[in-house]
């Protein structure tokens, strides 16, 4: 970072004698920061007289904020990279679970689904300690301890000489894999301002959606044709590659730690004690022990105390348990019933697959231009559940899937019409999940990471621990109403969009969460 130029009227804000530093501290949480044609966000600038460091005037090109626009996609496509070749383990390595069952003599259909679920199970551990602890430390270093500590583990799943090693090895490849998916939300709030995080959360999803879909058709053919140890070599040579690239171009984006470092340095040169960063709430602001603290506090005081953020997770958990339900039950219903290979069961997860770049697009295309209008419409004034008008539509398609599946499977229907049954799912759920995404990011700006953990962590708990009672449910009900079970209680679950629709900012404003310690 540069060294902090000296104090002069044109680079740093001189306060008046009835300011107070909470106007070069902006609340991140209540105030609007979008930038409309009426409004422009307002960043904390330094003011050496009364001890603050910020920025160097609105326009520091130091401010994530305001790199260029090529630099910020540039940074957000590496971690996209990271957030496909993590998602890509969860699911590779589930078509070949068969051969692994022979390999290790088990016969256990828990146990081997286990094997496969236990990964996602390490999603619901990892983000509640690189969450608080990017919050602390930054995004670069905690997000490149990640990479490497997933990369590492893929070696022990490639090696596992038992069944036991290897849920073992998977879980702790699992936490490594979590780091691109907690800090990606984080990364989104630290370089775009809200008109452009529609856009940039669709890039950033690529990954942990599409992921999940190619990754069985790849492990399909891998481990049909080279053994399935060599799905984890694969995903070590690619989680190598891209890590690499991450270390050689990846930077800090989150505004806290920049500020906090060049407070450290001016403080340094200058001889000063009494400098503080801009972004502190108040000057006993406490040493880093007891920040740390705090941020580990934050992703469960959300869960606890946001209707918001709880409601969100109920809901979100729900439908992640619901995908990782037809990911189990794929690969058995193609290879038993329709008598494709191992290598070809994979492609079934195309329907799906579809359905996500349809949502996708439409997501990426409309999103954002939907919040423009709304606020020109608000007067200038943004609100979050701007975000949310179209997931009633969505949240509408994503029950026809479980119909149209479990019945035309059920009924031993030509291939084709189940894998295009798939197709509604995958459309609703892109159309569920962005805006669900974006508005907590909306929402919880500054913490964006710590509450995008709350999210990952408890539905990706109950995406490796529902698909465990699939097989039974499956087995007493049968593929159509097992299917239908499921599609009844996504069609309970619709009125949740529109609840936020209609009382979000009541609710956001009624139970106001404090954050900051």
């Amino acid at each position: 970072m540069d060294t902090p130029r000296k104090e002069s009227s044109s680079t740093h804000r001189t306060l008046n004698e009835g300011d107070s530093v909470r106007n070069l501290t902006p609340d991140l949480e209540k105030q609007p920061t979008t930038e409309t044609s009426s409004t422009k966000e307002l960043f904390p600038e330094t003011d050496l007289s009364r001890g603050i460091v910020g920025w160097d005037g609105q326009d520091d090109p130091n401010n994530p904020q305001n790199f260029p626009a090529k630099k910020k996609w540039v940074l957000l496509a590496l971690i996209s990279a990271l957030t496909l070749i993590s998602p890509l383990a969860s699911s590779m390595f589930s078509p070949a679970i068969s051969y692994v069952a022979v390999e290790f003599r088990v016969t256990n259909e828990t146990i081997l689904a286990f094997s496969v679920s236990i990964y996602i199970l390490g999603y619901a551990f990892g983000p509640l300690l690189l969450a608080p602890l990017c919050e602390v430390y930054g995004r670069r270093i905690v997000l490149s301890g990640a990479n490497w500590f997933f990369v590492i583990w893929q070696i022990g799943c490639a090696r596992a000489n038992s069944i036991e090693t290897l849920i073992v090895c998977r879980l702790f490849a699992g936490i490594g894999g979590s780091g691109c998916l907690t800090l990606g939300a984080g990364v989104i709030a630290d370089l775009f301002p809200r008109e452009q995080r529609g856009m940039a959360t669709s890039v950033w999803a690529m990954g942990p959606l599409i992921g999940p879909v190619v990754g069985p058709i790849a492990g399909g053919f891998i481990g049909q044709e080279a053994g399935w140890r060599w799905v984890f070599w694969v995903l070590l040579i690619a989680g190598a590659v891209v890590s690499f690239g991450v270390e050689l171009m990846n930077q800090e984006t989150y505004a806290d730690v920049l500020i906090r470092w060049k407070t450290e340095k001016l403080a340094k040169e200058t001889g000063r004690t009494d400098l503080r960063s801009a972004y502190d709430k108040s000057k006993d602001a406490g040493g880093l022990k007891q920040t740390l603290v705090q941020s580990f506090k934050r992703p469960g005081l959300l869960f606890v105390k946001s209707p918001i953020v709880f409601l969100l997770c109920v809901y979100m958990s729900f439908i992640y348990g619901l995908l990782y339900l037809f990911f189990t039950t794929i690969p058995t219903v193609f290879t038993q019933k329709y008598g494709f290979s191992v290598g070809l069961s994979g492609l079934a997860y195309l329907g799906i697959g579809f359905g996500f770049f349809a949502g996708l697009a439409i997501i990426a295309l409309t999103n954002d231009r939907m919040v423009t209008a709304a606020t020109v419409k608000n007067g200038g004034k943004f609100e979050p559940e701007m975000r949310l008008p179209t997931m009633i539509i969505f949240a509408c398609i994503l029950p026809i899937s479980f119909f149209w599946y479990g019945w035309t499977v059920d009924k031993h229907v030509f291939w084709i019409v189940p894998i295009i049954g798939m197709f509604p799912f995958g459309v609703g759920l892109i159309g569920v999940y962005m805006p669900i995404q974006t508005y907590i990011i909306d929402c919880y700006p500054k913490y964006a990471a710590s509450a995008n953990a709350t999210l990952t962590a408890t539905r990706s708990l109950v995406g490796a621990l529902l698909p465990l009672a699939g097989p039974a449910m499956f087995e007493n009900l049968g593929l159509g109403w097992g299917n239908s079970l499921l599609g009844f209680l996504a069609l309970a679950f619709i009125p949740i969009p529109i609840i936020f629709i209609k009382y979000g900012k009541v609710i956001r404003e009624t139970w106001p969460v404090n954050l900051e310690g």
